[in-house]
C-alpha cells in the first residue's frame, strides 16, 4: 500500500471515529433530555411542591422561627416572602411536638400581630410567653405567633386550617376593619396562589367567595414541572439556607433608623375603600362570614376574637377620621356589626379598639411600641386565664 492509499485509510478511520463520537454524544443527549423531560413530567403529575416545603432543617438542625417568615430584604433581614404554607409552618416552633404540661395558644392576625417594627420578644405572642403564665391546672401558657403581614381574613383562614393540626387549646384571632372587605379576601398573592386552599374553604365551609374567580391561579402543567416551579424550589431552599444566619443573629426583619410615624391631620375626607361617602355596610361588603368559617375550622377550639387596638388621632378633622385607614362613620358601624354578629353567635369577642393610648403606635394605626404590645399582652393574659380554667371546667 503506497503512501497516500495509507493516508486515506487513516483519514476515513478518522472520520468513522469523529462519526461514532457525535452519535455517541447525540445518544447521551437524548437520553439526558427524555430524562429531564420525564422527571419533569412525573413532577407536574406528582405536584409534590407542598411536601417538599415540610421537609425542614428547622425544629431539628435549626431552632424553629418565632413567626412566619415574611420579607423583601432577604440579605439584610434573613427571611423570606414565599407562597408555600407547609413550608412556612414546618419552620416555625408551632411544629414542635407538644408538651404534656402544655396549654398552647395559637395567634393570628396582620402585621401588628407578626409584630412590624418589634423584636421577637416584644410581640403579643413573645410578651405572653415572658409573663410565664399558668393555668388553674398547672399547665403552662405557651403562644406562638402565627399573625402575617397581609391584610385579608383568607389568609388567617388558610394558616389556621393549616395550623390546626398542631392541637391548640386556644385561638387568639386579631381583626381590623381593614382585613374584611370581599374584595380584598382575593388579593394576596399567598392566597392567590393557593387556589386549591381557597376552594377547600369554599366547599368545606361554604366560605362566601367564587371558587372560579379568575385571581385564583391555576397551574398549567408547564407551571407545575420542575421549570415552571423552579422559584418556588429555590425560594425553598432559600428559606433553609437563611435560618443559619438567623440562628446566628435573631435577626428577621430590617427595622429603619428612624420611623415615619402614622398620619395625624387629614383632609376633609371621609371615603373608606371604595365608598366616598357613608354607606350601610352589610355582610356583602364586609367578610363577617369568613369569621363563622374560622370557629368551623377550629371545632371544639375556642376562639378569641379580638377588635384591635388601633390608633385615635386627636388632630386636624378628626372628627371626621379616627386615623388614615378609617372615617369614622365606617368604623363605626363594624364595630356595631362585630358586636351584634358575636351576640347573635355567642364567640368569645373583645372590643379593644380604644384600649391603647395613641402615643402607643408606630408607623400605622395598628403598630404598637414594646409598651403599648405590653399592655395589650397584660389584658388578654387574663383573657387567655379565665377561658383556660372554663375549658378546664368544662
Amino acid at each position: 500500500m503506497n503512501m497516500n492509499e495509507q493516508n486515506g485509510s487513516l483519514s476515513n478511520m478518522e472520520k468513522h471515529s469523529s462519526n461514532m463520537n457525535w452519535t455517541v454524544i447525540g445518544r447521551i443527549f437524548l437520553k439526558a433530555a427524555a430524562i429531564f423531560l420525564l422527571a419533569n413530567l412525573l413532577f407536574a403529575i406528582m405536584s409534590p411542591i407542598e411536601s417538599l416545603g415540610e421537609i425542614s432543617l428547622y425544629n431539628k438542625l435549626l431552632p424553629g422561627r418565632q413567626r412566619l417568615p415574611y420579607g423583601e430584604n432577604s440579605a439584610d433581614s434573613y427571611n423570606l416572602s414565599l407562597n408555600n404554607i407547609p413550608a412556612m409552618v414546618a419552620s416555625h416552633t408551632i411544629s414542635q411536638p407538644k408538651m404534656a404540661d402544655e396549654f398552647r395558644v395559637v395567634i393570628i392576625g396582620d402585621s401588628g400581630t407578626w409584630g412590624w417594627l418589634l423584636e421577637n420578644e416584644e410581640t403579643l405572642a413573645g410578651q405572653i410567653n415572658g409573663a410565664k403564665l399558668r393555668t388553674a391546672d398547672g399547665r403552662q401558657v405557651i403562644a406562638y405567633n402565627l399573625g402575617y403581614p397581609i391584610m385579608a381574613l383568607t389568609k388567617d383562614l388558610m394558616i389556621l386550617e393549616e395550623v390546626r393540626q398542631y392541637e391548640p387549646d386556644l385561638i387568639l384571632w386579631l381583626v381590623t376593619l381593614q382585613s374584611f372587605p370581599w374584595e380584598k379576601q382575593l388579593v394576596p398573592p399567598l392566597v392567590q396562589e393557593n387556589p386549591d386552599r381557597v376552594r377547600s374553604l369554599i366547599d368545606n365551609y361554604g366560605l362566601s367567595l367564587d371558587s372560579q374567580d379568575d385571581r385564583l391561579k391555576d397551574l398549567s402543567l408547564l407551571d407545575r414541572s420542575i421549570f415552571g416551579q423552579r422559584r418556588a424550589l429555590a425560594n425553598l431552599l432559600r428559606l433553609q439556607s437563611y435560618g443559619f444566619s438567623w440562628a446566628a443573629t435573631g435577626i428577621d426583619q430590617v427595622r429603619p433608623a428612624e420611623i415615619t410615624l402614622r398620619a395625624t391631620d387629614f383632609e376633609e375626607d371621609v371615603s373608606w375603600d371604595d365608598f366616598d361617602g357613608p354607606v350601610t355596610l352589610t355582610s356583602e361588603i364586609i367578610a363577617l362570614d369568613a369569621l363563622e368559617v374560622g370557629a368551623n375550622i377550629a371545632g371544639e377550639v375556642p376562639i378569641l376574637i379580638i377588635n384591635e387596638p388601633m390608633f385615635i388621632s386627636e388632630g386636624e378633622n378628626a372628627n371626621l377620621r379616627y386615623n388614615a385607614w378609617y372615617p369614622r362613620w365606617a368604623y363605626d358601624e363594624y364595630r356595631q356589626l362585630m358586636g351584634s354578629w358575636a351576640r347573635d353567635y355567642a364567640w368569645h369577642y373583645l372590643d379593644l379598639w380604644d384600649f391603647i393610648s395613641p402615643g402607643e403606635f408606630t408607623d400605622s394605626p395598628v403598630h404598637l411600641t414594646p409598651a403599648g404590645m405590653k399592655i395589650l399582652a397584660s389584658a388578654l393574659s387574663d383573657e387567655i386565664l379565665k377561658i383556660a380554667d372554663q375549658s378546664a371546667q368544662d
